[in-house]
């Protein structure tokens, strides 16, 4: 492969596609399912427990039932200062944290509205993973000011 094809691969933007992790989906339907063990175990009155026992059963299966549906969502994310675009919108501001194998995006869309996901361990494969990494490393680099030597 010579220099010239190399390179050329290092220009390729990064495209990753968000789902609901099916983990944090089974994680949020049981915390709905302890939530209202929760509070009847708790000291207060049991007037009060009861209600909002049967009103964070219902919150928190209503909260699991809509991440669930949440749509997909198609990343774009060029190298160097090229804009990056979800779902074919242009977004701005894109940070990206690392905690372990789960990466948080938070981003601003064409409204001014900050927008946030989380691609857990099951959504996002370990060479995307690693693609994801160095696209905003090769963003950082590109975005960093011009050296005094150049």
């Amino acid at each position: 492969m010579s220099k010239s094809r190399r390179s050329s691969i290092t220009s390729v933007p990064c495209r990753l596609e968000w789902r609901p992790s099916r983990h944090v989906g089974a994680a949020l339907g049981f915390l709905a399912m302890l939530a209202p063990f929760c509070l009847l175990a708790s000291d207060l009155p049991r007037g009060w427990a009861w209600p909002l026992a049967v009103i964070a059963g219902l919150v928190g299966i209503r909260d699991a039932w809509r991440y669930r549906q949440q749509p997909t969502r198609q990343f774009v994310i060029p190298a160097g200062r090229g804009a990056p675009t979800c779902d074919a919108e242009r977004i701005e501001r894109l940070l990206v944290h690392w905690r372990g194998p789960l990466a948080f995006l938070r981003w601003r869309d064409g409204d001014g509205r900050n927008r946030r996901c989380v691609f857990a361990a099951d959504t996002l494969s370990a060479p995307s993973r690693r693609e994801l990494k160095l696209a905003m490393q090769r963003r950082e680099a590109a975005a960093g000011s011009p050296s005094v030597a150049g």
